[in-house]
């Protein structure tokens, strides 16, 4: 019997489409869900970088040498130099300055987040290489994995990138733009690695199965979630949750004073008080369209509708608890989690609307 020529993706070059007899799409869905909660673990610990004030702790980006830590005293004491040359050293250190035991501390954060973008541009990257030369990769799916490692260095790329607004310039801080863009392609990502696995798992069950659509209900819930996650990294950004402590007025006010004289956009996006009023209150929107989406695929997909409901629940319960604790570092982290973990169940449940659209 004749045997059909393989098919090839869009990057047929890199990663050759499989026969179906040599396609290994539950095993690649497996994996891609790993990489998944590595994101998620990076998100955290990302979120505890921003909290703690360590983003600046490293002035270089070394790719290679900065794998180790500094490992002498005298290492210790040149990193503290570059520190120390920052704005953010010399106007937040205060009079008494910082000791080397408080810049390590800062330090290890930092340098075990950059550590762990290394380790999931590795955990990616090989895999995809064996499955490319075993051609397990499905027809259709090869451009996918591709763009998501794009994706991974792109990340690294913005991490610098937004780093460097805080080193050799006038800011105590990184760029709030620069870090909602960020932590947005991270989340991104996820969403992709969490689609893309859920695609696979159902090839693997059924041969025939389409992949999922984005629906038009689907793609203005994300739109949605992506202005509250926006709002999140900028209150993050210009620690604009120091704003207020207490909910659901802000200082005593249901609207909160601002000061319009720098002009309607710049107000709106640099004035922490103004921020910090349009996250709390657009979350009700993003509710709203998350309630939506949970009782959309309630009765195809009951996992998903719970997870989607837990999801956002907790997050505005922790939220109120971050304003209301003066921003608690690990509730905080803990609002942090949980946003990621939401976008997790808003793309599984959007996957779900999806399959049924197909």
């Amino acid at each position: 019997m004749a045997v059909s020529a393989p098919k090839f993706t869009s990057v047929s070059n890199l990663f050759p489409a499989a026969p179906d007899a040599r396609a290994r799409p539950l095993a690649i869905a497996r994996w891609l869900w790993v990489v998944a909660a590595l994101v998620v673990t990076i998100v955290v610990v990302g979120g505890i970088t921003r909290l703690t004030e360590s983003g600046l702790s490293i002035t270089e980006w070394n790719v290679v040498s900065g794998i180790l830590p500094p490992l002498t005293e005298a290492q210790w004491q040149a990193e503290f130099a570059k520190y120390q040359a920052t704005s953010q050293y010399r106007v937040e250190s205060g009079p008494a300055g910082m000791d080397l035991a408080a810049f390590k501390f800062i330090f290890f954060w930092e340098w075990f987040h950059r550590i762990l973008g290394r380790l999931i541009g590795l955990a990616y990257l090989l895999p995809l290489l064996v499955f490319a030369a075993r051609r397990a990769i499905p027809a259709g799916y090869g451009w996918r994995l591709a763009a998501m490692f794009g994706l991974i260095l792109g990340q690294g790329a913005l991490g610098w990138y937004m780093v460097s607004s805080g080193v050799g310039t006038d800011l105590t801080s990184v760029s709030h733009f620069r870090l909602s863009a960020h932590l947005l392609t991270a989340l991104f990502l996820l969403a992709g690695l969490v689609w893309t696995a859920r695609d696979l798992a159902q090839l693997a069950a059924d041969s025939g199965a389409r992949t999922a659509r984005l629906t038009l209900g689907g793609a203005l819930v994300a739109v949605v979630l992506v202005v509250q996650l926006t709002l999140g990294a900028w209150v993050a950004g210009l620690d604009a949750g120091l704003a207020a402590n207490d909910w659901p007025l802000m200082n005593g006010r249901l609207v909160p004073e601002i000061d319009w004289s720098r002009g309607v956009l710049w107000t709106m996006s640099h004035d922490p008080f103004l921020i910090h009023f349009m996250h709390r209150w657009w979350a009700w929107v993003a509710v709203a369209a998350l309630v939506w989406l949970a009782r959309a695929v309630r009765r195809t997909d009951r996992f998903a509708s719970v997870a989607v409901h837990s999801a956002f629940g907790t997050m505005v319960l922790l939220g109120i608890a971050t304003v209301m604790s003066g921003v608690s570092l690990w509730i905080a982290v803990s609002h942090q989690l949980v946003g990621a973990l939401t976008v997790v169940a808003t793309t599984w449940a959007m996957h779900s609307l999806g399959r049924r659209a197909a």
